[in-house]
């Protein structure tokens, strides 16, 4: 039968983003053996169920200050009609790095939650999410927390680290309970939750030890308790919330007969390198289990912001190998900052796919957006990956068949030269290049 291809490139050069469209047909194949990239769609691995980014305080702060329009022109670029199709975002409990400043639900030593409110929830938050829900109704929220109250802490600080005073176990699991519940009265509506945002990790922002013996044991004994005594045991909840590399031990370490029913998934960060293999360690031992990225940015500490190619390189590299390794939904960060990557109450600024100059009062697109796009606006909610076998390294591929049928084939290359490819599905070649520095989606359909 004969197959169509809408074949999207963007090309990377000359430090701006050149866009190309094209349509092919398929030809008959003659049992050609050279350039080929195969596609399997008989051959199914792991469901993948969208993307999505972060609202944070930052986001609703930066997103406050914009005009109609430039507030238009981001809500329709991640969530309308024609944009690039996130379906889900991640939210803080209390603050973290990207809030105005630390920030906690209760004043300090209120044991039994008396000042427990969210105030700057609805001021910063609630709006933004509000116009979100007006043209997407679909979207869910993961909420994940940085710290307890800083007096729930060893170091009675939300800060540097510390752990969760074994005194307050108990009440923080309710904290959180009643965290979910309030979010819920105010219209977000919480699907998942993970324990504790990198839970090894000491910051000069918000942030909690947690070692695995001590996530079990608060999952267990605590957090599932409570929210089943509160009825929310509907919600999902994932462990670890941190970079790649321990991901395998932590896995073992944190379930076993007694935690295995309480936990949906493992989620991951991107900071520590791409230890895909971790990935398809913990998809081989845990096949049940959902495994997101659940945070990925372009660091100012540690990359350029001027150097966006490189960027846009490591966005598309990191997803296709996930996707590869069994990963379920991608998570970017901040979906908007000010022109310095901020504000951030820590100084550790970052870049996101827009970013708002408000003394000149204009809205920039970052290069990371379109890279994200070729996955997002291309690969539906409820795609299977498929098998597929490529003739080069130098081309980075991952295919999917979306609930409709048609297949996606998303590829990097990187090198400085443009690559041939086939596509061959059975006895059907469509023939194409894949330009140099380009990330390229191909749509096949019959």
């Amino acid at each position: 039968m004969k197959m169509k291809l809408y074949f999207n490139t963007t090309q990377y050069i000359r430090g701006r983003a050149e866009h190309i469209s094209q349509e092919f047909a398929s030809v008959t194949d003659r049992e050609r053996e050279n350039g080929l990239l195969n596609l399997y769609p008989d051959i199914e691995y792991q469901k993948f169920d969208g993307f999505g980014g972060a609202l944070t305080e930052s986001a609703g702060y930066v997103y406050e200050m914009m005009d109609e329009e430039d507030r238009e022109k981001v809500l329709h670029t991640y969530f309308g009609k024609g944009g690039i199709a996130y379906n889900r975002i991640r939210i803080p409990v209390d603050s973290c790095d990207f809030s105005l400043n630390q920030l906690q639900a209760v004043t300090e030593e209120d044991e039994e939650f008396k000042t427990f409110s969210l105030e700057r929830w609805k001021r910063y938050i609630y709006p933004f999410w509000k116009d979100i829900r007006k043209i997407a109704r679909e979207v869910e929220v993961m909420a994940t927390p940085w710290s307890p109250p800083g007096f729930m802490k060893e170091n009675g600080k939300r800060v540097q680290g510390g752990g969760l005073k074994k005194e307050y176990r108990a009440a923080y699991a309710e904290y959180l309970c009643r965290y979910i519940k309030e979010l819920a009265e105010i219209g977000i509506p919480v699907k998942r939750l993970s324990v504790q945002n990198e839970p090894k990790a000491v910051q000069t922002w918000d942030s909690c030890i947690m070692d695995a013996e001590e996530e079990k044991l608060f999952l267990r004994d605590y957090l599932y308790p409570a929210m089943q005594k509160h009825g929310l045991t509907d919600i999902e909840i994932f462990i670890w919330d941190h970079n790649k590399e321990r991901l395998y031990e932590r896995a073992c370490a944190t379930i076993d007969e007694t935690t295995g029913h309480m936990i949906k998934g493992i989620a991951f960060h991107w900071y520590s390198g791409d230890h895909f293999e971790q990935l398809r360690m913990v998809r081989d031992k845990y096949p049940e289990l959902q495994l997101i990225l659940s945070e990925a940015c372009i660091e100012y500490s540690k990359y350029g912001a001027e150097d966006e190619l490189n960027n846009v390189k490591k966005y598309a590299h990191e997803i296709i190998g996930n996707l590869n390794a069994g990963m379920n939904a991608f998570y970017d960060w901040n979906m908007l900052l000010d022109e310095n990557g901020g504000p951030n109450h820590a100084g550790n600024f970052c870049d996101a796919p827009f970013l708002y100059h408000a003394g000149e009062k204009r809205l920039e697109e970052r290069m990371t957006l379109s890279a994200i796009a070729h996955f997002s606006k291309y690969i539906k909610a409820g795609a299977v990956r498929i098998g597929h076998s490529c003739y080069t390294d130098k081309i980075e591929a991952a295919a999917l068949k979306n609930p409709d049928g048609s297949v996606v084939v998303v590829m990097l290359n990187p090198t400085q030269k443009d690559l041939p490819v086939t596509f061959r599905v059975k006895d059907e070649c469509i023939s194409t290049t894949v330009k140099a520095c380009s990330i390229s989606t191909g749509v096949i359909t019959q």
